[in-house]
């Protein structure tokens, strides 16, 4: 059983490096494309929108049994969506084929995080978690890294004629071809929990959102509102970054060492932080830090000083909010169900990645301080709702009291 977590380990470090070679030069390649500044958000927002759609879809199916075949299934038409987006040259065509890689790529990221938690003892879970996170930043980071050198380092632009930011996106799609084959070779598919009186339809995925305990919903909409801000956050500064005259290769470096910290962090901290046993409170004083911080930093001309500074405890905060949030909302499944409430937690992350992308595009467009500024509305929203649920679980913990 470790054996095939380490596996899924590995998967989640591939996923991250090889599905964002293409993000540092997407901005540039989209401004070379003549397109305008807020069509960088609608084409996240387009993929963000089929993450949406697709993780309720692909969690019930995953369910049901076959997660090894539906992943695959996912990952070959991503690909495909990639290469597309790429390459069709009609703006309204890219849309589309974003939103076809959104819906099909968050087939593993849902089945794949289902299965580690199945796999998992109770004991063991947060921590897991937290090194599947770890590893998929430290792999984005890679991806960032790498994808920058694609774009700015002269031997690798003659050996691949990445100075055409298309042949990256071409490149990923051929590396993730062969992580399909690797996913084939090593995943055992799991052993389906015969306890579904019935097959669930396509959309069951969605029904059962309306038999989730209110306080999880509180908490859902809460990870909504706090999705829109890390997401206009991690991708705006992008952007920023680009249009302050830094390289790709610069921007590729960055998130690198986003990345080893995110990894020292659920490394280290984060089996610290599961020890004191006061998950909701550490996740309610994340909120009120990040906003502080993201306020700060971008209002200070010496931006890259302050983003390898003051930032980097931004990123570790991040870094210990995501493994807890998962674990909190794995806590409500029951066995057999992971992969559908799992799917329910990346469509309400999701959404945030839909809004926050469109809303920050022509807040940027406006004035670019305004899209950070709205994330920092956004974390504070976040840690009243998350308030509120801490409110709610006392309630329900003295109400069991009393009833015992």
């Amino acid at each position: 059983m470790k054996k095939q977590i380490y596996y899924i380990l590995s998967f989640f470090f591939i996923q991250g490096l090889i599905h964002n070679l293409g993000h540092p030069v997407t901005p540039a390649m989209v401004t070379n494309m003549g397109i305008p500044n807020y069509m960088f958000g609608v084409f996240f927002s387009a993929m963000s929108f089929g993450l949406l759609v697709g993780a309720p879809i692909w969690g019930s199916l995953g369910d049901q049994g076959n997660k090894k075949k539906y992943i695959m299934i996912g990952l070959f038409i991503y690909s495909i969506g990639q290469f597309m987006f790429a390459y069709i040259g009609n703006v309204s065509l890219m849309v589309v084929f974003r939103f076809m890689s959104g819906f099909n790529v968050v087939a593993s990221s849902t089945l794949l995080l289902s299965q580690l938690i199945a796999l998992s003892s109770k004991d063991d879970r947060t921590k897991y978690i937290a090194w599947s996170a770890a590893a998929m930043s430290l792999g984005a980071s890679f991806g960032y890294l790498i994808g920058g050198e694609f774009g700015s380092n002269s031997l690798l632009i003659d050996l691949f004629g990445t100075n055409d930011y298309r042949r990256v996106f071409l490149i990923q799609a051929l590396a993730n071809l062969g992580y399909i084959l690797y996913i084939f070779l090593t995943l055992k598919d799991d052993i389906v929990v015969k306890s579904i009186e019935k097959k669930p339809s396509l959309l069951q995925g969605f029904k059962d959102i309306r038999k989730l305990n209110m306080t999880l919903i509180i908490f859902l909409i809460a990870l909504t509102l706090i999705s829109i801000g890390t997401i206009n956050v991690s991708k705006f500064i992008e952007v920023y970054m680009n249009e302050v005259g830094l390289s790709s290769l610069i921007i590729g470096r960055f998130v690198w060492i986003t990345g080893i910290v995110t990894l020292g962090t659920s490394i280290f901290i984060v089996p610290l932080i599961v020890k004191i046993k006061r998950d909701m409170n550490i996740m309610i004083y994340i909120q009120v830090i990040s906003a502080i911080i993201i306020f700060v930093v971008f209002r200070n001309e010496e931006i890259l000083i302050l983003l390898y500074s003051v930032f980097m405890i931004y990123v570790i905060a991040k870094a210990i909010f995501t493994p807890l949030e998962q674990n909190y909302i794995s806590s409500h499944a029951v066995d057999g169900k992971y992969g559908t409430l799992m799917g329910v937690r990346q469509s309400f992350f999701a959404i945030g990645l839909v809004i926050g992308p469109l809303i920050g595009g022509f807040l940027y467009d406006i004035q670019p301080q305004f899209v950070f500024d709205f994330s920092v509305l956004m974390f504070v929203i976040g840690f009243f709702l998350l308030l509120a649920v801490k409110g709610r679980i006392t309630k329900e913990l003295e109400l069991k009291t009393r009833q015992n």
